[in-house]
């Protein structure tokens, strides 16, 4: 099959991507980092206004969505340009929401922007349950309203704030809404991982063309050439499959996408971190935003392992 996105939906892309290059978007991670939610809460406003949200939302709710495709779309530009906050979560409970009572409440309010929620998988964290307006907790089949969360985890990536949530009240969705909610976080999350990916091979490749070693740029060489290719081939493997599973949404494929975006943003990090030289550590540069995204989002909603298996059981 032959995939490719007509002139609306690439036109959509690039206008998210124009809109966060103006936003200094690093700013607002620092910013989230160190607890302060503001910046990274007017941006989260600017993409409700772009209609981000609005898609994984029904129409019955005020809505756009679902619309799979599209949230692929905007959700490898999130990933490209490292937004903070839920965003993979808030789409979850929207999936899950749908057709709930508590989905009148909260659906309008998360498809206009007007607040911020996280969904904390079964027996782990929530994700900047600080920042949220509500923590929704996985409890095996159900899905519970949390009553609040405990102190602030230490994290791989200082912009992804975890927490453990309290023990949930109200059941709000159970059974199949719960699974596809899950499916969601993880299609959603291999969106995330293939734009941070595609950022960290950009910015590598920039830095290699005008880096210099015995008087010429140290892009020049095979060895440097060869890791590059292997980081664009890997990536370039995992598009076609997170755009096969928005055609699809059924687990197996989304596990595939899941498992090969996830393991091709790691391979473009490690390749990042090599050829940028011990630079690539300090915090000062921006390069280690995306650097600390690649592995916690590999893992996130399930490690590979746990996606592999749903490739082969079907």
């Amino acid at each position: 099959m032959r995939f490719l996105l007509d002139a609306e939906q690439a036109e959509f892309g690039r206008t998210l991507d124009r809109m966060l290059g103006a936003a200094d978007t690093p700013s607002a991670i620092r910013a989230w980092a160190g607890g302060d939610a503001g910046p990274g809460r007017a941006l989260w406003g600017r993409l409700a206004e772009a209609g981000v949200f609005g898609l994984s939302v029904s129409e019955a709710y005020e809505g756009l969505g679902p619309l799979p495709v599209e949230l692929a779309v905007s959700y490898v530009e999130l990933g490209r340009h490292a937004v903070p906050g839920p965003v993979v979560e808030t789409a979850a409970v929207a999936t899950a929401l749908d057709g709930s009572e508590a989905g009148k409440e909260w659906l309008p309010r998360i498809a206009a922007g007007e607040v911020l929620v996280t969904l904390a998988p079964s027996g782990s964290y929530a994700l900047d349950a600080d920042a949220a307006d509500a923590v929704f907790l996985m409890d095996g089949e159900e899905i519970r309203v949390a009553a609040g969360h405990g102190p602030l985890r230490e994290s791989a990536d200082p912009a992804r704030r975890l927490f453990l949530p309290a023990e949930g009240g109200e059941v709000v969705a159970r059974g199949a809404k719960v699974r596809e909610a899950v499916d969601m976080a993880a299609f959603l999350t291999a969106a995330q991982s293939l734009g941070v990916g595609l950022e960290l091979l950009r910015r590598t490749v920039d830095y290699v063309r005008q880096r210099k070693q015995f008087g010429v740029p140290v892009g020049s060489f095979q060895a440097v050439k060869h890791r590059l290719a292997d980081a664009l081939v890997g990536l370039e493997f995992a598009r076609p499959l997170l755009f096969g599973a928005a055609l699809t949404m059924t687990s197996s494929d989304v596990a595939a996408a899941k498992v090969a975006s996830g393991e091709a943003a790691y391979a473009a990090a490690r390749a990042a971190l090599q050829l940028h030289g011990a630079v690539g550590y300090t915090e000062e540069l921006d390069l280690s935003l995306w650097l600390r995204k690649a592995r916690p989002l590999r893992d996130a909603w399930g490690a590979p392992g746990v996606w592999r298996g749903r490739v082969v059981g079907g």
